[in-house]
């Protein structure tokens, strides 16, 4: 796992503290939160976590290039979890905070477009997007079926 300047905190994380929980010896963070996000100063809803599966597809661009870009991703964006990608499309994965669904969607679409010139991202459309809460999330990973942990976390081929 990739972290940031030593004593920085990423980005929108004031006021709160990370659970890492080991998972076949990954550093799998499974969006548990052991402190409270403080409100904002209008006193906002309580914000919550939301499981984001982000799909993106296009023209076929060198594998090398691919990886390099989603590991530079995974570099900038502090609650990746794991890419998984090919030449031509990729998939990932990672925790959002937002105050509802609508919020961590509008985030989610954004990622691709935002961070494209700055990691050099394929220009790559997104063609799928999945947003669920971190109950249904533990529920179908309960179940057997839905988005499977994160494991290895990183950036690997499909």
């Amino acid at each position: 796992m990739r972290r940031g300047r030593p004593g920085a905190l990423p980005r929108g994380t004031a006021g709160r503290t990370l659970t890492s929980v080991g998972t076949a010896g990954t550093d799998e963070w499974t969006g548990e939160w052991t402190g409270e996000r403080a409100e904002g100063a209008g006193g906002g809803a309580a914000s919550r976590l939301w499981h984001i599966t982000l799909s993106v597809s296009g023209a076929e661009a060198p594998l090398g290039e691919v990886r390099r870009a989603l590991e530079q991703l995974a570099h900038d964006h502090p609650f990746l979890l794991t890419s998984r990608y090919a030449n031509d499309h990729a998939e990932i994965r990672y925790w959002e905070e937002a105050r509802d669904l609508h919020d961590a969607a509008a985030v989610a679409l954004r990622l691709w477009g935002e961070h494209r010139s700055t990691a050099r991202l394929p220009p790559w459309e997104i063609v799928g997007l999945e947003v669920i809460d971190r109950e249904t999330y533990h529920q179908r990973i309960a179940e057997g079926y839905g988005p499977l942990p994160a494991t290895p976390v990183g950036v690997h081929p499909f």
